[in-house]
């Protein structure tokens, strides 16, 4: 099988040491129009790789990986279906082509895959699970930021797509918070807005939300969406009549209150945690790796992925809503 990702910065090699991981015998070719970052993949995992698409194409393959800035994914997702590889993409953040790919997709048979991180994380399956077990209207508050520059460190943030206003640090936060808040609490319903600028950042968009978000059943949850914070944070809470929670983010720090107890518990959901250097505490690489077997699932057996194109398209909405309330 051959498999070709487009695009070698952080996610692209990410994608590269994980399939690795999976299958050493793959035969992956990466593409990127910066020559360095050809010749450090080709260094560090032995992979062939190109500068021109066009070349890369040529010798085909079953399965591509799109690890571009969002703002090119629309065309390169055409290119890779019209090659006839099943397509995975990261985040877009835009829905520009959604309708074009998804009937292209269609017409050729072919699985068109969008990332979904969190919705592979074994807390997020846990906190779904008991929520769906207590049946209750519930209330949360959720904090997810960090501060911009901190992202990728390596690179001066004006000059990657989170510098961009149409694909900027506060939209990513929401396009990778909003799904699984959607999965785990029911479709949002309502949502009141505040937000503003508090920091000196050259960025030409909001770096700080207040989001008051009502779910179709009742619940209510206070969320912050901030590239403000100097402490990276995801601090989630969640309360009922019959259910606490609390979640840092971090595969250690997901609590339950025992009611009989009269005390917290922490969950333990997994054996070992493949965490890399550089990146927060929260960033577990498992979830990359359980979402590209949901891939290869979907590829090999027909089953559907926990996210997909039509859902983030009324996401994509949303935040376009969110953000354009004044």
């Amino acid at each position: 099988m051959r498999v070709v990702v487009i695009g070698l910065g952080s996610m692209g090699k990410r994608r590269i040491r994980l399939l690795r991981q999976l299958n050493r015998e793959l035969d992956i070719a990466g593409v990127d129009s910066r020559e360095d970052r050809c010749r450090e993949a080709r260094e560090a995992y032995q992979v062939s790789a190109y500068t021109d698409l066009e070349e890369a194409m040529a010798d085909g393959g079953e399965l591509a990986f799109i690890c571009t800035s969002p703002l090119s994914h629309a065309d390169l997702i055409t290119c890779c279906l019209e090659h006839g590889m099943h397509t995975f993409t990261e985040l877009n953040l835009v829905s520009d082509g959604y309708d074009k790919n998804m009937l292209l997709a269609k017409e050729k048979g072919l699985v068109l895959f969008l990332s979904s991180t969190f919705l592979y994380r074994r807390e997020i399956d846990y906190i779904r699970s008991r929520v769906k077990e207590s049946g209750s209207v519930l209330t949360y508050s959720y904090h997810a930021g960090q501060y911009l520059p901190d992202w990728h460190p390596w690179e001066n943030y004006t000059e990657y797509f989170i510098g961009d206003s149409r694909t900027n640090g506060c939209r990513e936060l929401m396009a990778i918070e909003l799904p699984w808040l959607s999965k785990a609490f029911g479709c949002i319903a309502d949502v009141t807005v505040k937000k503003g600028k508090k920091t000196m950042l050259k960025t030409g968009y909001a770096d700080s939300y207040v989001l008051l978000l009502e779910h179709e059943n009742g619940t209510q949850g206070a969320v912050l969406i901030d590239v403000v914070s100097r402490k990276p944070v995801r601090n989630l809470e969640i309360f009922g009549e019959d259910l606490y929670l609390r979640w840092d983010g971090s595969a250690e720090g997901l609590w339950e209150y025992c009611m009989e107890q009269k005390q917290e518990q922490r969950i333990d959901l997994y054996d070992s945690v493949d965490r890399r250097e550089g990146y927060a505490q929260f960033i577990v690489e498992n979830a990359y790796l359980n979402e590209i077997q949901a891939f290869l699932a979907e590829v090999e057996n027909g089953k559907p992925a926990a996210y997909g194109f039509p859902e983030d398209k009324e996401i994509l909405a949303l935040i376009d809503r969110i953000e354009n309330i004044h």
